[in-house]
């Protein structure tokens, strides 16, 4: 009987380890881009496919579950890819460090046609795309001044920004951030040294004198902007940390909860790459060297490597079609998820 009863229970426990290891076989690994100089832009199309742009590696297809990579090699103007959009047509846009390329579901090609006729022939439309000029500084002869490319649906144009630079101006004007479609159809541009705002017949500059900003205060630096579902304007700057403004007054948000490397002598909120807004209207922070922040509307919670954001450098924060924040870091490179609790990598 005890024989029996032995071999019986054997039988159980080779059983359980057998299901155990046909699991363990049976789990699929997780997707894992392989990036090494961080992912710079994110976007989820129409047609359910996920766009991972690098910051020096062009950009990525995800696909059924597979992974398809694309460069200069098959097509693309630059391998390092800003932005990804979609227009109304459904093709996808990538603005890279030199130039514009689509996707139209068959093929990458770099996009040539640009009109200059009409430089200062500025409109609105709901479904415009909007771009930063083709080189990584400075203004092509074509371009010669500050201004951005304007795409409504059929061609691409020159649009001259309302300003005269001038020689000590450096990099003022380049464009550093996705474009942002805030209320009533007014479109911001975020430039190193200035916003420009224009919302249909008038423009806005919004810059260090504008900020007052000083060698003191430290100057603009903006590397994200969004604007909030109350209408405030958050800039993140490589510096002088987060600048909020609600259309009349400005506040340096990281000065204001004293999270300046002068007060915390560790982490800090100074040097800003990405800024993103939840459904539940907390405000996120992606830094370089400081790991990930989050603003609830009382407290600033700093979220590092112990809570599994191991990337030194958050390039992007991207809200997907579900309401999740995906964050596309760098060294190393991925894109995480906060589960609620902490992150975890999600490719």
């Amino acid at each position: 009987m005890r024989e029996k009863l032995k071999c019986r229970n054997n039988f159980i426990l080779y059983g359980v380890f057998l299901s155990v290891v046909i699991s363990s076989c049976n789990k699929q690994s997780p997707i894992r881009l392989k990036y090494t100089t961080g992912v710079r832009s994110i976007l989820e199309d129409s047609k359910g496919n996920s766009w991972f742009g690098s910051n020096s590696e062009g950009v990525c297809l995800l696909h059924d579950g597979k992974l398809r990579y694309f460069t200069t090699k098959e097509g693309l103007s630059d391998n390092q890819v800003r932005n990804i959009y979609e227009d109304k047509n459904g093709v996808i846009w990538f603005e890279c460090g030199r130039g514009l390329s689509t996707y139209d579901g068959k093929k990458m090609a770099s996009y040539k046609e640009r009109n200059y006729t009409l430089k200062n022939d500025w409109k609105l439309a709901e479904d415009d795309l909007w771009f930063k000029g083709d080189e990584i500084e400075g203004y092509n002869k074509f371009e010669k001044y500050p201004g951005v490319y304007q795409y409504d649906g059929q061609s691409l144009s020159y649009r001259l920004f309302p300003v005269t630079p001038r020689p000590e101006d450096g990099f003022k004007y380049y464009i550093s951030t996705p474009f942002v479609k805030g209320k009533n159809g007014v479109v911001w541009f975020g430039a190193y040294g200035a916003i420009i705002r224009y919302n249909g017949s008038a423009f806005n500059i919004l810059d260090n004198k504008y900020f007052g900003l000083n060698a003191e205060t430290g100057f603009l630096h903006i590397r994200s902007i969004i604007e909030d579902r109350k209408g405030n304007i958050w800039i993140g700057n490589n510096g002088i940390g987060v600048l909020k403004y609600d259309g009349e007054k400005v506040i340096n948000f990281t000065a204001q909860q004293k999270l300046k490397k002068v007060y915390t002598k560790g982490n800090s909120l100074e040097k800003i790459f990405s800024v993103a807004e939840d459904t539940a209207g907390n405000i996120w922070f992606g830094t370089v060297g400081s790991g990930v922040w989050r603003y609830n509307g009382s407290s600033v919670k700093n979220f590092t490597k112990e809570n599994g954001i191991e990337s030194k450098h958050i390039w992007t924060i991207y809200k997907s079609k579900q309401g999740e924040l995906w964050f596309g870091g760098a060294n190393p490179s991925g894109v995480y998820r906060f589960n609620g609790n902490s992150f975890e990598i999600k490719y």
